[in-house]
């Protein structure tokens, strides 16, 4: 087998090992290393213009955790017992308009981009916002947006997670706005600046899953 062939056949098998733990062992702990490895693919992960409009909250505050618990009912199954807990926030209008303080920053000073340049870039973002997709009727369509891109990170983080033996559920369990309330009152949220997306446990499985199961190839995938 080549090294290509080698390495496709690696991910393939991540993806098979992979799926939505339920139970995890509460007495096996995801080192910092792999952890560090697994949020960095998330820190790395595509985003639409390159926003980055996310924010990871690793919560191993107990307390905390006992809250989500009592108000996620998707993550009462996965705490306290997941080794580590990831709140995914998106990014609200106030810092993904066009015109916001947050993409001045963001662009001019994190990614370096020349001022003529920069002007042009907005003006394209603005097209986009205003006209191609529409998101700037109302605080929501921005806000969702955001949250498409954090589903990238999540999936890039589960698929790292899963080449290295470490298990993952993605939860969409909860109240949105019971669970930004919490947030809120927590200080998580920035004056505004973020809502909750989705979250993520990480750690070890009690017990072997089912096969998985799919769709056949040829049901999906449709060439034209």
């Amino acid at each position: 087998m080549s090294n290509k062939d080698q390495i496709k056949q690696d991910i393939l098998d991540a993806y098979h090992f992979r799926h939505a733990t339920k139970e995890f062992d509460p007495d096996k702990k995801v080192s910092d290393d792999d952890f560090r490895f697994i949020m960095e693919t998330g820190r790395l992960s595509p985003s639409s213009f390159g926003f980055e409009p996310w924010r990871f909250v690793v919560v191993q505050n107990s307390e905390l955790r006992e809250k989500i618990k009592n108000t996620a009912w998707g993550a009462y199954g996965k705490l306290p017992e997941a080794s580590h807990f990831v709140v995914i926030l998106a990014r609200t209008k106030k810092d993904t308009k066009y015109d916001s303080d947050y993409l001045q920053d963001h662009f001019k000073n994190k990614k370096n981009m020349p001022e003529d340049h920069l002007a042009k870039y907005l003006e394209r973002i603005e097209q986009f916002q205003k006209v191609d997709f529409d998101l700037l009727e109302g605080d929501r369509p921005l806000y969702d947006w955001a949250g498409k891109q954090t589903y990238l990170a999540l999936g890039n983080m589960m698929t790292a997670a899963a080449q290295i033996g470490v298990d993952s559920c993605p939860i969409e369990g909860f109240d949105i706005e019971k669970m930004n309330t919490l947030l809120d009152e927590e200080g998580l949220l920035e004056d505004g600046s973020f809502m909750i997306s989705v979250m993520v446990a990480f750690g070890y499985r009690v017990k072997e899953p089912a096969p998985k199961t799919r769709r056949p190839y040829e049901d999906i995938v449709k060439f034209v």
